[in-house]
C-alpha cells in the first residue's frame, strides 16, 4: 500500500478511536455511577466498534461474499449513528458549561442523565431521519437551454445518473429500482459521471445488470470516477462497455450534431493534458457540447475550451454533517444544481447512491432529467 492512503488510513482509524473514546466518557460523565460489569461490557463494545468500520471496509476491497457485505453494511449504519452521537456528545458538554452558570452544583449533576439522554435520543432521531431519507430517491427535472443546439434536440430528454456507489450496501436490487425508474421516464439518452460503483471486489456485471437492460435511443455513455479508480477501472470499463454503455475516456462522439465529451476522474487529475485534449477538439461554438467529469473542477478549462455543458456528481450534496460544510468549502456554489461558470453550465448532481454511512441528512439523493430547450 502507498504511503499516502496508509495514512490517511490511519488518521481515520485514530480519529474513530477517539470519537469512540468520547461517547464512552459521557456515559460515564452523564450517567454515574455505572456497575463495574457494565462499564467494562461498554468500554469493550465500544473498542470493537471504533475498528468495525476500517476493518469491513478493507474486507470489502479484497474479498466478495454475503458476510463482507453483511459486515460492511452493519459497521457502516453504526458509523453514521457514531457521527451523530458524538455530535450529541459535544453538546452535551456545551449545554452543561451552560448550566454551570444556572445551577447549583448539585442541580446541575443531577440535570446531567436528562440533558444525555435527551441530547442523545434527538441524535438518534436525526440518524434515523438519515437512514430513511437516503432510501427515497427523488427525481428532479431541470430545464437547459444550450447556445445553436439543433432543432431535433428541443424537446429531448437525457437522464443523468451519477454516485450510485454499488458495492456492498447498493446491491443489485438498489439498480433494478433505479434501471425501473428509467424505463418509466423514458429518456432519449443517458449520463453516467462517475461512481457507479463504489471500488469494493465485486462482480460489476452481476451489480449492474438491470441498468444493463436499458437501451435508450440515442444511447448511454459513461465516465469513470475517483471509486471506479480504488480497484482499477478496467474491470467496471470492460463490463460497462460489453452491456453497450460508451465509455470516454478522454474521448467524444458526436450525436446528432452535438459533441458528447468524457474525461475520466484520473485525467481530471492531469490539468494540463486535459486542456490539451479539450483544446485539440476545436469547440467553436457552432455546436453545442456536454462534458461529462466526475468532480465540479477544472471549470475555467472547460469554459476556455468552449464546453457548453459540464455534468458531474462526486459532491453527494455533502451526504450529512460535517461533510455538507466540507463540501460547501471545497466546492463553493458548483456543490449542487445548475450553476454558471463564465460561457459554462455546470450541473452538479447529489448523486442517487451514498458512500459510508446510508444515510443523508441536509442532502437529497436524485436522479436527474435534462429536457433540452
Amino acid at each position: 500500500m502507498k504511503a499516502w492512503p496508509l495514512l490517511g488510513l490511519l488518521f481515520i482509524q485514530a480519529f474513530l478511536c477517539f470519537a469512540h473514546w468520547f461517547l464512552y466518557r459521557i456515559v460515564l460523565d452523564f450517567w454515574w455511577p455505572l456497575d463495574p460489569a457494565m462499564e467494562s461490557g461498554l468500554r469493550l463494545a465500544l473498542w470493537i466498534l471504533s475498528f468495525s468500520f476500517v476493518a469491513a471496509a478493507l474486507l470489502g476491497f479484497r474479498f466478495c461474499s454475503w458476510i463482507v457485505s453483511l459486515l460492511y453494511r452493519l459497521a457502516s449504519i453504526w458509523l453514521g449513528f457514531a457521527n451523530f452521537f458524538f455530535f450529541g456528545a459535544c453538546l452535551c458538554w456545551i449545554v452543561d458549561f451552560v448550566l454551570r452558570s444556572a445551577l447549583s452544583n448539585a442541580a446541575r449533576l443531577h440535570a446531567r442523565p436528562y440533558v444525555a439522554a435527551t441530547i442523545l435520543a434527538a441524535a438518534f432521531l436525526v440518524a434515523c431521519y438519515g437512514f430513511l431519507n437516503a432510501r427515497w430517491i427523488r427525481l428532479r427535472r431541470v430545464p437547459v437551454r444550450l447556445p445553436n443546439l439543433p432543432p431535433s434536440w428541443r424537446g429531448r430528454n437525457a437522464l443523468l445518473m451519477t454516485d450510485l456507489h454499488l458495492g456492498n450496501i447498493n446491491g443489485t436490487r438498489f439498480a433494478r429500482r433505479i434501471a425501473e425508474r428509467a424505463r418509466q421516464l423514458a429518456p432519449d439518452l443517458i449520463f453516467f459521471s462517475g461512481d457507479l460503483f463504489d471500488g469494493s471486489h465485486c462482480d460489476p456485471a452481476h451489480l449492474a445488470a438491470p441498468l444493463f437492460q436499458l437501451a435508450p435511443p440515442l444511447g448511454i455513455y459513461f465516465v469513470s470516477g475517483n471509486h471506479e479508480e480504488f480497484r482499477g477501472t478496467r474491470p467496471y470499463s470492460e463490463a460497462v462497455a460489453r452491456a453497450g454503455f460508451k465509455v470516454l475516456e478522454s474521448e467524444h462522439v458526436e450525436v446528432d450534431r452535438v459533441h458528447v465529451i468524457g474525461v475520466s476522474y484520473h485525467d481530471s487529475n492531469r490539468p494540463v493534458a486535459m486542456r490539451a485534449f479539450l483544446m485539440g477538439l476545436n469547440l467553436n461554438g457552432s455546436a453545442p457540447s456536454i462534458l461529462l467529469q466526475h468532480v465540479p473542477n477544472r471549470l475555467p478549462i472547460a469554459d476556455e475550451a468552449g464546453v457548453s455543458l459540464q455534468l458531474c456528481g462526486h459532491t453527494h450534496g455533502g451526504q450529512f454533517l460535517p461533510f455538507n460544510w466540507i463540501t460547501h468549502r471545497a466546492f463553493g456554489k458548483f456543490t449542487y444544481g445548475l450553476q454558471r461558470f463564465g460561457n459554462l453550465q455546470v450541473y452538479t448532481s447529489s448523486g442517487a447512491g451514498t458512500w459510508g454511512p446510508p444515510m443523508r441528512v441536509g442532502s437529497r439523493p436524485e436522479i436527474v432529467l435534462l429536457t433540452f430547450e
